[in-house]
């Protein structure tokens, strides 16, 4: 894959991103460090979808957050 659709697919992870999330500019430069290096192992494991990665890419964001964890969202079960 193009560097030009992984800096696309880059881009829109960290737009998106900064929808969900509020954080510092320092946080977001580390957020985007992160995905970039994530984006580039799946471009090398053979992933070529442009969707697809920046759907893998947020969901990796928010997994290192923890956002996606039930509990520390305020989910008890009850």
């Amino acid at each position: 894959m193009a560097e030009a659709p992984a800096q696309a697919a880059i881009d829109r992870i960290m737009q998106t991103y900064d929808l969900l999330v509020n954080r510092s500019a320092a946080a977001s430069a580390d957020a985007r460090i992160k995905v970039t290096e994530y984006v580039h192992m799946l471009i090398e494991g053979g992933e070529t979808d442009a969707q697809r990665l920046a759907v893998c890419g947020l969901t990796y964001l928010r997994q290192l957050d923890g956002s996606t964890d039930p509990v520390k969202a305020g989910y008890t079960g009850l």
